[in-house]
């Protein structure tokens, strides 16, 4: 049975990872297990750190050409493994050990706005150019595929004809601050997150 716990991926800042770990620190068996960064100067490592979450830095060939990301993974066995700004794409050998149980949050409205290339500024200055009048966070399965496994939860924010790509990324930011520990806390809870 798989431990009652997230691993989080996170290649940056870390500011979804940063308030996954905030959210479930009291959470008693519901906690963060460790965190997975492919960036040895990430500024997410200090923010697992101030939480107490291990965290161990890993390489191409590490999470490619060999099996030691997944004996990682396999050896935590968590519930949920959670891509929180995490640009790599997911080897098979991983998804297919972890089947229905890696997550990925999006900044947009998939299946619009998705695919390789699709994150960050990116994607909301695609949004504004193409006139689009709401975007929104996408929570997903993750697949072989860029951003193409099956829709968890979307939420959506209007988009204003005087918005840039830094104003519309804050009002991305802002929905995935508040929704996405919830999904990750109804799923583990196998709970309908039609709800929230």
């Amino acid at each position: 049975m798989p431990e009652n716990g997230i691993i989080i991926f996170a290649s940056g800042k870390g500011r979804n990872a940063e308030n996954i770990m905030w959210h479930f620190k009291s959470s008693g068996d519901r906690r963060v297990l460790a965190l997975l960064t492919n960036n040895p100067d990430a500024g997410v490592i200090q923010k697992a750190k101030q939480y107490g979450v291990p965290v161990k830095v890993f390489n191409k060939k590490g999470f490619y050409e060999t099996e030691d990301v997944l004996n990682f993974l396999l050896q935590k066995n968590p519930s949920l493994i959670v891509l929180a700004g995490f640009l790599w794409l997911i080897p098979e050998k991983i998804i297919h050990a972890f089947p229905r149980r890696i997550i990925n949050i999006h900044p947009a409205l998939l299946p619009k706005f998705g695919g390789k290339g699709m994150f960050g500024s990116n994607v909301h200055k695609q949004v504004i150019e193409s006139g689009e009048k709401e975007s929104g966070i996408t929570i997903h399965y993750v697949d072989e595929l860029y951003d193409a496994g099956d829709i968890i939860f979307q939420k959506k924010s209007s988009v204003d004809s005087a918005d840039t790509p830094q104003s519309l990324a804050e009002k991305i930011h802002s929905l995935e601050i508040k929704y996405f520990p919830l999904v990750i806390e109804s799923l583990l809870q196998k709970k309908n997150v039609d709800s929230l």
